[in-house]
């Protein structure tokens, strides 16, 4: 067996590309064969020094890739993170440390660039938390059997006067960019989203080596004329023994920058001819969904899992990034076994504004940097994080204090994979 220390580390070359490809391919059980069309689609997301392997030899055995990513805070301003993906160590060479070499590696380069944040969406739990990424957003999946839901088929219209449109995937390209723009201005948890996403998603290119078909895509226009909600959505083809459809409606993405809009995309959904159950795809934990229906127990929740994983660099710049409602100060102790951010911190904040600095004072909580991600972005309490032995008050009532400031009132919510 090779030692580790014979497995050399580091950005890959153009050159290398396709190797690099063959090894991300087989530690996500795909097919290691890429087509050379793929290899071209994805050949846009090589960016010189940001695409790492492990080299045994002359082979790839592990895999790397971060990339320039916006991070929604609370209010709506916008954070520099490191976005991290195409992680894979090759079943032949785990546990020899080649995941923690790429990481550390990333990490420190994100540090010396500025970055606010690293993000990443973890395909398992343990991994992480050991690299100082904590769960900041939450995903639900819902099954919604539509015979049972109550919805009048008779009153599917848009309530509001608005409109509901079958569009295209040039359409889509069109009128999405915007429309996700105002979305995750809006949304803390959201990331950007690049050209190269609305191509993969409307068949102009192939990443992956799943058989494309052209979904369906419905605009929700308002009133006025103004595009406010869109939605991709598949249907199969299923029939009971009397003839009686028993057809799927699968969300593969739905936005909406308005309620009105949001709730008109799902009573479509719900409506159409034939379609008997809809499968919402991944959604915020708080959608309207299952309450928009007059009997809410027809959406069962088939999926509820961690979703965005946050990683601080930043203390200071993430803090102050950030809105609140409520007026407060405490200090915190952040602890950083990576050596990239630890140390002791004064937060003033208000709605009008926030200012964090270093500080000698006495700590009112103590916390590791992956529980201060799990807080930052407003969806985990910290009363709850001291009950599970993850935070440590200092000070008496100090976990009511960082709740009062960083909950939020909506929850954050990631609407993409990368």
């Amino acid at each position: 067996m090779t030692r580790p220390t014979d497995i050399d580390v580091r950005p890959i070359t153009e050159d290398e590309f396709p190797d690099w490809n063959r090894a991300l391919n087989t530690g996500f059980l795909q097919s290691p064969v890429v087509a050379a069309e793929q290899l071209e689609a994805r050949r846009r997301q090589f960016v010189p020094g940001r695409l790492l392997g492990a080299f045994d030899g002359d082979r790839c055995v592990a895999t790397f890739r971060s990339f320039d990513q916006e991070l929604t805070a609370v209010g709506g301003g916008l954070v520099g993170a490191d976005a991290i993906s195409n992680v894979t160590v090759t079943a032949t060479h785990r546990r020899r440390g080649l995941l923690t070499r790429m990481m550390v590696q990333d990490l420190a380069a994100a540090k010396d660039r500025g970055d606010v944040v690293a993000t990443l969406i973890a395909a398992e739990y343990p991994i992480y938390g050991r690299y100082g990424f904590g769960p900041a957003t939450t995903m639900t999946e819902w099954t919604v059997d539509v015979p049972r839901a109550g919805l009048d088929p008779r009153r599917a219209a848009p309530e509001d006067g608005g409109r509901i449109d079958l569009v295209d995937g040039a359409d889509v390209r069109k009128l999405g960019p915007e429309l996700h723009e105002r979305l995750r201005r809006a949304q803390p948890g959201a990331v950007g989203r690049a050209e190269l996403w609305w191509e993969a998603r409307t068949g102009v290119v192939q990443l992956n080596d799943t058989h494309w078909t052209e979904p369906y895509y419905a605009l929700y226009r308002s009133a006025d004329g103004e595009v406010e909600g869109m939605a991709a959505y598949r249907s199969d083809d299923r029939w009971g023994g009397a003839k009686q459809p028993l057809n799927t409606a699968t969300v593969d993405w739905l936005l909406a920058v308005t309620p009105s809009a949001e709730r008109a995309l799902w009573r479509y959904l719900c409506s159409v001819d034939w379609i008997t159950t809809v499968k919402s795809g991944w959604r915020a934990p708080d959608d309207l969904l299952p309450n928009l229906l007059p009997d809410p127990r027809a959406a069962r929740i088939t999926t509820q899992a961690d979703w965005l994983w946050v990683r601080i660099l930043d203390v200071v710049r993430a803090l102050e990034a950030r809105t609140y409602e409520g007026r407060g100060s405490l200090v915190l102790e952040v602890v950083d076994r990576g050596g990239l951010t630890g140390g002791r911190w004064r937060l003033e904040a208000g709605p009008d504004g926030a200012s964090c600095a270093p500080t000698t004072e006495s700590a009112h909580l103590v916390l590791d940097v992956a529980a201060l991600a799990a807080l930052w972005l407003g969806d985990e309490p910290a009363l709850r994080l001291a009950a599970l032995g993850r935070v440590r008050e200092e000070r008496a009532g100090a976990a009511r204090v960082v709740d009062a400031l960083l909950r939020t009132s909506r929850r954050p919510w990631c609407p993409d994979m990368f």
